[in-house]
């Protein structure tokens, strides 16, 4: 017997006061206002909006784009075994154009050929012309064909060379080579 009036005062204890009940029912009637002045405020700015653009059409000016003038600059020609690279840039090292032979359609083993090396210079000049760049140092990198035509490619196309520089990579006895075939 004991144990039942323990249970009923379990029970008891667990059952909802109506008070609380009250409590709850409080907490819903402020959600519903505050949903209430949401759906208020949402309406006076949908107003506000349709009245602005009613009253001014908004138009954006564009900024017009300042073209910088760069005399004098850098060409960057890298010459590889199965391509060849044309980079102009100023002479901080900020890319003005740039050209490839796998850009102007060239494919396979006509990359690295001395007649793609003329084609890449011209169309890169063509591009770095909005510049009005005359004056340039030139530093070739690599040991491809193309690396004395794409230099007479750039005395043919109006530029005035002030220097030739060779930035090939050497290495002083560095890698390990590696181990003979054997066939």
């Amino acid at each position: 017997m004991a144990e039942e009036k323990t249970r009923k005062e379990d029970v008891e204890l667990k059952k909802p006061d109506q008070g609380s009940e009250v409590v709850v029912d409080e907490k819903k009637a402020a959600k519903a206002e505050t949903k209430k002045s949401e759906t208020k405020t949402e309406e006076k700015t949908s107003l506000d909006s349709t009245e602005k653009s009613a009253e001014k059409p908004v138009v954006k000016k564009k900024k017009k784009k300042i073209r910088r003038q760069v005399l004098r600059g850098q060409a960057h020609i890298q010459c590889t075994y199965n391509n060849t690279l044309m980079t102009f840039s100023d002479l901080g090292g900020k890319v003005l154009a740039w050209s490839s032979a796998g850009s102007l359609g060239f494919r396979g083993a006509k990359k690295a050929t001395p007649y793609a090396a003329t084609q890449i210079v011209s169309a890169a000049a063509e591009k770095v012309a909005k510049y009005g760049l005359k004056e340039i140092e030139v530093f070739v990198k690599g040991v491809g064909s193309g690396r004395e035509a794409s230099i007479r490619a750039l005395a043919n196309n109006d530029f005035e060379i002030i220097s030739i520089k060779d930035i090939t990579p050497v290495p002083h006895n560095g890698c390990r080579p590696r181990k003979p075939r054997r066939v």
